[in-house]
Protein backbone atom coordinates (compact mmCIF):
# COMPACT_ATOMS: atom_id res chain seq x y z
CA UNK A 1 0.00 0.00 0.00
CA UNK A 2 1.23 3.64 -0.86
CA UNK A 3 1.03 5.33 2.24
CA UNK A 4 1.92 8.34 1.05
CA UNK A 5 -0.61 8.29 -1.55
CA UNK A 6 -3.06 7.45 0.69
CA UNK A 7 -2.46 10.52 2.91
CA UNK A 8 -2.43 12.75 -0.12
CA UNK A 9 -5.92 11.29 -1.14
CA UNK A 10 -7.08 12.06 2.76
CA UNK A 11 -6.09 15.44 2.44
CA UNK A 12 -7.26 16.21 -0.45
CA UNK A 13 -10.71 14.77 0.60
CA UNK A 14 -10.72 17.16 2.99
CA UNK A 15 -9.50 20.00 0.92
CA UNK A 16 -12.49 18.78 -1.79
CA UNK A 17 -15.07 18.95 0.99
CA UNK A 18 -13.87 22.70 2.16
CA UNK A 19 -13.84 23.35 -1.67
CA UNK A 20 -17.69 22.61 -2.32
CA UNK A 21 -18.58 23.84 1.49
CA UNK A 22 -17.30 27.49 0.11
CA UNK A 23 -19.02 26.96 -3.18
CA UNK A 24 -22.34 26.70 -1.85
CA UNK A 25 -21.94 28.91 0.61
CA UNK A 26 -20.94 31.89 -1.92
CA UNK A 27 -24.38 30.74 -3.94
CA UNK A 28 -26.15 31.77 -0.12
CA UNK A 29 -24.02 34.89 0.44
CA UNK A 30 -25.01 36.06 -3.59
CA UNK A 31 -29.13 35.47 -2.75
CA UNK A 32 -29.00 37.17 0.60
CA UNK A 33 -26.86 40.09 -0.96
CA UNK A 34 -29.48 40.38 -3.82
CA UNK A 35 -32.34 39.72 -1.80
CA UNK A 36 -31.25 42.52 0.90
CA UNK A 37 -30.87 40.07 4.02
CA UNK A 38 -27.67 41.55 4.66
CA UNK A 39 -28.76 44.88 4.77
CA UNK A 40 -31.83 43.89 6.86
CA UNK A 41 -29.98 42.20 9.47
CA UNK A 42 -27.91 45.26 9.51
CA UNK A 43 -30.52 47.38 10.27
CA UNK A 44 -31.63 45.66 13.09
CA UNK A 45 -28.73 45.02 14.67
CA UNK A 46 -29.41 42.60 17.25
CA UNK A 47 -30.03 38.71 17.75
CA UNK A 48 -33.07 38.57 15.84
CA UNK A 49 -35.82 35.67 15.11
CA UNK A 50 -35.77 34.19 11.38
CA UNK A 51 -39.87 36.06 11.30
CA UNK A 52 -38.25 38.78 12.67
CA UNK A 53 -35.32 39.38 9.85
CA UNK A 54 -37.96 37.75 7.43
CA UNK A 55 -40.56 41.37 8.49
CA UNK A 56 -37.82 43.30 8.27
CA UNK A 57 -36.76 42.25 4.49
CA UNK A 58 -40.34 42.01 3.34
CA UNK A 59 -39.51 38.26 2.99
CA UNK A 60 -40.88 35.03 3.08
CA UNK A 61 -40.15 33.43 6.19
CA UNK A 62 -39.82 29.56 4.96
CA UNK A 63 -36.97 30.52 2.39
CA UNK A 64 -35.37 32.93 5.09
CA UNK A 65 -34.74 30.09 7.26
CA UNK A 66 -33.16 28.04 4.85
CA UNK A 67 -30.76 30.33 3.76
CA UNK A 68 -30.09 31.45 7.51
CA UNK A 69 -29.03 27.56 7.85
CA UNK A 70 -26.61 27.64 5.19
CA UNK A 71 -25.25 31.30 6.19
CA UNK A 72 -25.26 30.23 10.02
CA UNK A 73 -22.78 27.07 9.34
CA UNK A 74 -20.92 28.96 7.30
CA UNK A 75 -19.64 31.01 10.23
CA UNK A 76 -21.08 34.69 8.73
CA UNK A 77 -24.28 34.94 10.81
CA UNK A 78 -23.91 34.28 14.60
CA UNK A 79 -26.46 31.62 15.59
CA UNK A 80 -27.81 31.40 19.29
CA UNK A 81 -31.02 30.76 21.72
CA UNK A 82 -33.01 32.49 23.92
CA UNK A 83 -33.77 31.80 27.16
CA UNK A 84 -37.53 30.89 25.80
CA UNK A 85 -35.64 28.40 23.30
CA UNK A 86 -35.93 30.76 20.08
CA UNK A 87 -33.62 30.48 17.97
CA UNK A 88 -31.86 34.05 16.81
CA UNK A 89 -29.71 35.07 14.10
CA UNK A 90 -27.30 38.25 14.57
CA UNK A 91 -24.80 39.80 11.57
CA UNK A 92 -21.81 40.92 13.35
CA UNK A 93 -20.80 44.77 12.46
CA UNK A 94 -17.64 43.72 11.54
CA UNK A 95 -19.34 41.30 8.99
CA UNK A 96 -21.54 43.88 7.75
CA UNK A 97 -18.64 46.15 7.05
CA UNK A 98 -18.29 44.00 4.09
CA UNK A 99 -21.34 42.72 3.28
CA UNK A 100 -23.18 45.51 2.78
CA UNK A 101 -23.76 48.17 0.56
CA UNK A 102 -22.66 50.80 3.13
CA UNK A 103 -18.83 49.18 3.00
CA UNK A 104 -18.45 51.22 -0.39
CA UNK A 105 -15.01 50.10 -1.91
CA UNK A 106 -14.00 47.72 1.20
CA UNK A 107 -18.06 45.73 -0.07
CA UNK A 108 -17.14 42.31 -0.59
CA UNK A 109 -20.62 41.45 -1.07
CA UNK A 110 -21.02 42.77 -4.83
CA UNK A 111 -18.60 40.00 -5.64
CA UNK A 112 -20.20 36.73 -4.45
CA UNK A 113 -22.68 37.63 -7.33
CA UNK A 114 -19.79 37.36 -10.05
CA UNK A 115 -19.57 33.35 -10.32
CA UNK A 116 -22.89 32.44 -10.36
CA UNK A 117 -23.64 35.02 -12.89
CA UNK A 118 -21.19 34.64 -15.43
CA UNK A 119 -22.24 30.74 -14.52
CA UNK A 120 -25.87 31.30 -15.50
CA UNK A 121 -24.57 32.87 -18.68
CA UNK A 122 -21.84 31.23 -20.58
CA UNK A 123 -20.90 28.51 -18.90
CA UNK A 124 -22.33 25.63 -21.74
CA UNK A 125 -20.45 28.07 -24.20
CA UNK A 126 -17.18 28.39 -22.27
CA UNK A 127 -17.51 24.58 -21.98
CA UNK A 128 -17.64 23.92 -25.90
CA UNK A 129 -15.05 26.56 -26.06
CA UNK A 130 -12.69 23.80 -24.56
CA UNK A 131 -13.30 21.76 -28.00
CA UNK A 132 -13.65 24.45 -30.54
CA UNK A 133 -11.00 27.23 -29.06
CA UNK A 134 -13.63 30.06 -30.08
CA UNK A 135 -14.64 32.79 -28.42
CA UNK A 136 -17.81 33.44 -26.90
CA UNK A 137 -20.06 37.10 -27.96
CA UNK A 138 -20.15 39.92 -25.32
CA UNK A 139 -24.29 39.45 -26.24
CA UNK A 140 -23.53 36.21 -24.61
CA UNK A 141 -23.45 37.97 -20.90
CA UNK A 142 -27.24 40.31 -20.67
CA UNK A 143 -26.81 41.85 -16.83
CA UNK A 144 -23.27 41.69 -17.14
CA UNK A 145 -23.03 45.71 -17.65
CA UNK A 146 -25.92 46.04 -14.71
CA UNK A 147 -23.63 43.80 -12.41
CA UNK A 148 -20.40 46.20 -13.46
CA UNK A 149 -22.12 49.06 -12.46
CA UNK A 150 -22.87 48.02 -8.92
CA UNK A 151 -18.68 47.56 -8.76
CA UNK A 152 -17.59 50.65 -10.54
CA UNK A 153 -20.45 51.64 -7.50
CA UNK A 154 -18.49 50.11 -4.66
CA UNK A 155 -15.10 50.59 -6.17
CA UNK A 156 -14.95 54.38 -7.53
CA UNK A 157 -17.90 56.33 -5.52
CA UNK A 158 -15.75 57.10 -2.45
CA UNK A 159 -12.31 57.02 -3.86
CA UNK A 160 -11.83 58.21 -7.40
CA UNK A 161 -11.89 61.75 -6.73
CA UNK A 162 -10.34 61.98 -3.52
CA UNK A 163 -7.95 59.24 -3.26
CA UNK A 164 -7.03 58.27 -6.89
CA UNK A 165 -6.44 61.30 -8.77
CA UNK A 166 -5.00 63.04 -6.56
CA UNK A 167 -2.11 59.95 -6.39
CA UNK A 168 -1.72 60.59 -10.04
CA UNK A 169 1.35 61.97 -11.15
CA UNK A 170 2.08 63.75 -8.08
CA UNK A 171 -1.16 65.44 -8.49
CA UNK A 172 -0.50 66.56 -11.62
CA UNK A 173 -3.41 65.18 -13.56
CA UNK A 174 -5.69 67.34 -10.73
CA UNK A 175 -4.32 70.25 -11.50
CA UNK A 176 -5.12 69.70 -15.16
CA UNK A 177 -8.43 68.81 -14.20
CA UNK A 178 -9.22 72.00 -12.57
CA UNK A 179 -8.13 73.93 -15.20
CA UNK A 180 -9.66 72.72 -17.70
CA UNK A 181 -8.49 69.72 -19.98
CA UNK A 182 -10.21 67.01 -22.37
CA UNK A 183 -10.38 63.41 -21.24
CA UNK A 184 -11.39 59.97 -22.70
CA UNK A 185 -12.40 56.95 -20.51
CA UNK A 186 -11.88 53.84 -22.76
CA UNK A 187 -14.84 50.94 -21.90
CA UNK A 188 -16.83 53.40 -20.03
CA UNK A 189 -19.51 50.92 -19.75
CA UNK A 190 -22.36 52.87 -17.61
CA UNK A 191 -19.83 55.43 -17.48
CA UNK A 192 -19.94 56.15 -13.37
CA UNK A 193 -16.10 57.08 -13.92
CA UNK A 194 -16.98 59.83 -16.73
CA UNK A 195 -20.09 61.19 -14.53
CA UNK A 196 -17.64 61.57 -10.92
CA UNK A 197 -15.16 63.73 -13.08
CA UNK A 198 -17.58 65.62 -14.71
CA UNK A 199 -19.75 66.57 -11.81
CA UNK A 200 -16.29 67.47 -9.38
CA UNK A 201 -14.34 68.98 -12.66
CA UNK A 202 -16.99 71.08 -14.58
CA UNK A 203 -14.49 73.20 -16.34
CA UNK A 204 -13.00 69.90 -17.71
CA UNK A 205 -14.42 67.93 -20.95
CA UNK A 206 -14.99 64.23 -20.78
CA UNK A 207 -15.98 61.04 -23.58
CA UNK A 208 -16.88 57.91 -22.63
CA UNK A 209 -17.32 54.95 -25.20
CA UNK A 210 -17.74 51.69 -24.64
CA UNK A 211 -19.26 48.75 -27.18
CA UNK A 212 -22.37 48.25 -25.41
CA UNK A 213 -25.43 50.87 -26.47
CA UNK A 214 -27.57 49.25 -23.52
CA UNK A 215 -24.62 50.53 -21.16
CA UNK A 216 -24.78 53.99 -23.07
CA UNK A 217 -28.35 54.54 -22.77
CA UNK A 218 -28.07 54.28 -18.81
CA UNK A 219 -25.12 56.26 -19.02
CA UNK A 220 -26.63 58.95 -20.65
CA UNK A 221 -29.63 58.95 -19.20
CA UNK A 222 -28.18 59.43 -15.39
CA UNK A 223 -25.77 62.86 -17.50
CA UNK A 224 -29.24 63.95 -18.17
CA UNK A 225 -30.51 63.66 -14.86
CA UNK A 226 -27.61 65.06 -13.38
CA UNK A 227 -27.73 67.90 -15.32
CA UNK A 228 -24.10 67.41 -16.31
CA UNK A 229 -23.34 69.11 -19.89
CA UNK A 230 -19.38 68.64 -19.83
CA UNK A 231 -19.88 64.37 -20.42
CA UNK A 232 -20.98 62.76 -23.49
CA UNK A 233 -21.12 58.80 -24.86
CA UNK A 234 -20.23 57.27 -28.01
CA UNK A 235 -20.46 54.00 -29.69
CA UNK A 236 -16.56 52.98 -30.46
CA UNK A 237 -14.74 50.09 -30.59
CA UNK A 238 -11.49 51.27 -28.60
CA UNK A 239 -9.30 49.14 -31.47
CA UNK A 240 -10.87 51.98 -34.16
CA UNK A 241 -9.90 55.34 -32.24
CA UNK A 242 -6.82 56.29 -34.13
CA UNK A 243 -8.46 55.82 -36.98
CA UNK A 244 -10.47 59.13 -36.79
CA UNK A 245 -8.20 61.35 -37.26
CA UNK A 246 -10.68 63.92 -35.13
CA UNK A 247 -9.45 62.68 -32.35
CA UNK A 248 -6.17 62.48 -32.67
CA UNK A 249 -3.75 64.02 -30.25
CA UNK A 250 -7.40 65.64 -28.42
CA UNK A 251 -6.83 64.57 -24.68
CA UNK A 252 -4.65 65.62 -22.06
CA UNK A 253 -5.87 62.37 -19.66
CA UNK A 254 -6.77 58.68 -20.84
CA UNK A 255 -8.21 56.40 -18.44
CA UNK A 256 -9.06 52.50 -18.46
CA UNK A 257 -10.46 50.63 -15.41
CA UNK A 258 -10.52 47.22 -16.30
CA UNK A 259 -11.17 47.20 -19.81
CA UNK A 260 -7.95 46.93 -22.08
CA UNK A 261 -7.50 42.83 -21.12
CA UNK A 262 -11.47 41.89 -22.49
CA UNK A 263 -10.44 43.56 -25.80
CA UNK A 264 -10.15 41.64 -28.82
CA UNK A 265 -7.81 43.82 -30.64
CA UNK A 266 -6.15 45.06 -26.98
CA UNK A 267 -2.98 46.24 -29.14
CA UNK A 268 -4.65 47.95 -31.34
CA UNK A 269 -6.92 50.05 -28.32
CA UNK A 270 -3.58 50.62 -26.90
CA UNK A 271 -2.16 52.08 -29.80
CA UNK A 272 -5.65 53.99 -30.30
CA UNK A 273 -5.49 55.48 -27.29
CA UNK A 274 -1.78 56.69 -27.66
CA UNK A 275 -2.96 58.34 -31.39
CA UNK A 276 -5.58 59.72 -29.22
CA UNK A 277 -3.34 61.65 -26.34
CA UNK A 278 -2.33 64.73 -26.09
CA UNK A 279 1.46 65.41 -26.24
CA UNK A 280 2.66 65.41 -22.87
CA UNK A 281 -0.87 64.33 -21.71
CA UNK A 282 -1.27 61.01 -19.08
CA UNK A 283 -2.74 58.28 -19.52
CA UNK A 284 -3.99 56.00 -16.42
CA UNK A 285 -4.10 51.94 -17.89
CA UNK A 286 -5.78 50.13 -13.88
CA UNK A 287 -6.33 46.56 -14.24
CA UNK A 288 -5.52 43.50 -11.71
CA UNK A 289 -2.38 43.38 -10.04
CA UNK A 290 -0.76 39.68 -11.21
CA UNK A 291 1.78 38.30 -13.06
CA UNK A 292 1.80 37.14 -16.77
CA UNK A 293 3.06 33.46 -15.56
CA UNK A 294 0.56 31.31 -13.52
CA UNK A 295 3.66 30.44 -11.21
CA UNK A 296 4.24 34.19 -10.22
CA UNK A 297 0.24 33.84 -9.00
CA UNK A 298 0.10 30.74 -6.98
CA UNK A 299 0.09 32.34 -3.74
CA UNK A 300 -1.99 35.03 -5.00
CA UNK A 301 -5.10 35.86 -2.63
CA UNK A 302 -8.00 35.09 -4.57
CA UNK A 303 -5.77 33.50 -7.31
CA UNK A 304 -8.31 30.76 -8.23
CA UNK A 305 -11.56 33.30 -8.05
CA UNK A 306 -9.90 35.77 -10.73
CA UNK A 307 -8.41 32.57 -13.01
CA UNK A 308 -12.19 31.41 -12.71
CA UNK A 309 -13.53 34.79 -13.42
CA UNK A 310 -11.18 35.42 -16.54
CA UNK A 311 -11.86 31.79 -17.97
CA UNK A 312 -15.54 32.24 -17.63
CA UNK A 313 -15.77 35.87 -18.90
CA UNK A 314 -12.55 38.21 -19.57
CA UNK A 315 -10.31 35.58 -21.48
CA UNK A 316 -14.05 33.82 -24.34
CA UNK A 317 -14.58 37.64 -24.66
CA UNK A 318 -11.16 38.50 -25.54
CA UNK A 319 -11.25 35.23 -28.33
CA UNK A 320 -13.89 36.81 -30.01
CA UNK A 321 -13.04 37.25 -33.73
CA UNK A 322 -9.56 35.77 -33.23
CA UNK A 323 -8.64 37.97 -30.69
CA UNK A 324 -5.67 36.82 -28.19
CA UNK A 325 -7.88 36.34 -25.38
CA UNK A 326 -5.79 38.13 -23.14
CA UNK A 327 -7.29 37.40 -19.73
CA UNK A 328 -8.24 38.86 -16.75
CA UNK A 329 -5.02 37.56 -15.33
CA UNK A 330 -2.49 39.39 -18.53
CA UNK A 331 -0.21 40.08 -15.72
CA UNK A 332 2.27 42.78 -15.37
CA UNK A 333 5.01 41.64 -17.41
CA UNK A 334 2.55 41.34 -21.02
CA UNK A 335 0.53 44.55 -20.05
CA UNK A 336 4.34 46.36 -19.77
CA UNK A 337 5.23 44.33 -22.89
CA UNK A 338 1.86 45.67 -25.13
CA UNK A 339 2.25 48.96 -23.57
CA UNK A 340 5.94 49.70 -25.03
CA UNK A 341 4.79 48.26 -28.28
CA UNK A 342 1.68 50.33 -28.21
CA UNK A 343 4.17 53.57 -28.20
CA UNK A 344 4.26 54.63 -24.74
CA UNK A 345 7.74 55.89 -23.60
CA UNK A 346 7.14 56.32 -19.97
CA UNK A 347 5.27 53.77 -17.95
CA UNK A 348 5.40 53.79 -14.32
CA UNK A 349 3.55 50.93 -12.74
CA UNK A 350 2.23 52.37 -9.09
CA UNK A 351 0.43 51.29 -6.04
CA UNK A 352 -3.60 53.12 -5.64
CA UNK A 353 -3.63 54.15 -2.35
CA UNK A 354 -5.84 52.14 -0.45
CA UNK A 355 -6.23 49.34 -3.48
CA UNK A 356 -3.94 46.47 -2.67
CA UNK A 357 -5.89 44.41 -5.39
CA UNK A 358 -4.91 46.14 -8.68
CA UNK A 359 -2.00 48.00 -10.69
CA UNK A 360 -1.45 51.65 -11.95
CA UNK A 361 0.20 51.77 -14.94
CA UNK A 362 0.69 55.14 -15.49
CA UNK A 363 2.01 56.41 -19.58
CA UNK A 364 3.06 59.21 -21.13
Amino acid sequence: MDHSREAQRAAFAVRMAEILDASALNAALCLGYRAGLFEAMDRLGFPASCAAIAREAGLSERYVREWLGAVACGGVVEHSVSESGEELFLLPPAHADLLTRRAGQDNLGVYTQEIPLLTQCALEDVLAGFGTGRGVPYERYPRFHEWMGQVAEAKHREVLVDAFLPSVAGGEVLRRLREGVDVLDVGCSEGLVALLMARAFPGSRFLGVDISEDALAKARGEAARLGLENVRFELRDAAALGEDAALAGRFGYVTAFDAIHDQTRPLEALKGVRAVLAEGGYFSMVDIKAETDIAGNLDRPMGAFLYTVSLLHCMPVGLVDGGPGLGMMWGRGKALELLREAGFGRVEVCDIPGDGFNAHYLCG
